[in-house]
């Protein structure tokens, strides 16, 4: 992806380790995070706010999803045919270092 004519200018990678890993590539090929490259995680982890710069991602409710999913499992094993309905969480964007507006490539 780094390599193509027109780079994408951000890259929203699907967990924060992904990103940091993004991080990594970025630099390698000589580019700067967020001027030339805009990178996004998702989770919050605790090492996304220790990098350098500091990773904006997306902040899952992880502590919650826990208790949820043991009272779901708790239901399901007092009553084998309860229905199991999908459940949605909030998240929330952690905005840090690592995005910014993107460049003008129009010329």
């Amino acid at each position: 992806m780094l390599d193509l004519n027109y780079p994408p200018t951000a890259i929203f990678a699907s967990n924060d380790v992904m990103a940091m890993a993004a991080m990594d590539a970025v630099r390698e090929k000589g580019l700067r995070v967020p001027e030339d490259m805009s990178i996004l995680g998702f989770d919050d982890i605790p090492q996304a706010s220790l990098v350098r710069p500091a990773l904006t991602t997306v902040r899952q409710p992880l502590e919650q999803m826990g208790r949820v999913a043991t009272q779901m499992l708790l239901d399901v094993i007092k009553n084998p045919n309860l229905k199991i309905n999908r459940m949605e969480l909030p998240t929330e964007l952690i905005i840090r270092d690592t995005t910014t507006t993107p460049k003008d490539r129009t010329g």
